[in-house]
């Protein structure tokens, strides 16, 4: 595992690693973690260690203003988090080889989703835990929205830490149509859900999978948390992934 820095699209400097197998490396995959997350939360740091084992190489990053990467969160939305993902896919062309498999931990999938189009080289695109709806996401300051949309900003907890949050990212993320980017894929398809699922329920795996258009495949990740948490969980999912983009790399 090696830390990697690449420039995003707004010009600030995201913080990265690179998990690269010891022998032969058979494609390349690019991971987007989940809203507020980081890219050493324990279900990205699990599948990536997964897949190298398995021959691909992973890198996974912190999107703008979050864990070690530069630029200020409360700037951000939705549409930057897709570019950012367009500017690793570019370094990644440039360093090393283009991502031929797109991974997407719950918002991070919605967004891999939505990039994938500019991403040619990718293949195969999986999605864990992911909203079809992207405002979605709004729920978590629902309580907040109010104030949020009358006074421009405002400062929210999420999972224990400060963040503040601005009209802008509402307004972005409500103006997301995920469908067209689903109809359109042209690129090979695994949504993986909890059935269980507590944040985002099983019914946004359902209506991607029924968007997608073939090859498509769904794959239930059981009694799994939101976060796949648990080691045996993570694992499960990366050896499936492992082993599902096979055919398609």
């Amino acid at each position: 595992m090696e830390k990697i820095t690449f420039i995003g699209a707004d010009g600030q400097k995201l913080a990265a690693r690179i998990d690269t197998p010891d022998g032969d490396i058979k494609a390349y995959a690019l991971f987007a973690h989940c809203f507020t997350c980081t890219k050493d939360i324990f279900a990205a740091s699990r599948i990536a260690k997964v897949l190298k084992e398995r021959g691909i190489a992973v890198v996974r990053f912190d999107f703008t203003g979050l864990g070690a990467s530069e630029g200020d969160f409360a700037n951000t939305n939705f549409s930057s988090n897709v570019e950012d993902l367009v500017s690793a896919a570019n370094f990644m062309r440039d360093e090393f080889q283009a991502p031929a498999i797109l991974i997407g931990h719950s918002l991070g999938g919605s967004a891999v989703l939505a990039a994938a189009h500019k991403i040619p080289e990718a293949r195969a695109v999986v999605t864990l835990g992911s909203p079809a709806d992207v405002a979605h996401v709004a729920h978590n300051f629902k309580n907040d929205r109010e104030k949020i949309m009358r006074d421009g900003e405002a400062d929210i907890c999420l999972v224990g830490r400060p963040f503040k949050i601005k009209k802008q990212f509402i307004e972005d993320i409500e103006g997301v149509k995920l469908q067209h980017h689903v109809n359109n894929l042209k690129k090979a398809l695994l949504v993986m859900h909890a059935p269980l699922d507590q944040t985002v329920g099983i019914e946004n795996a359902g209506q991607l999978f029924s968007w997608a258009k073939h090859p498509k495949s769904y794959v239930s990740l059981d009694d799994a948390d939101h976060l796949i948490s648990r080691a045996e969980d993570a694992e499960y999912a990366a050896n499936v992934i492992a082993t599902w983009v096979m055919k398609y790399i």
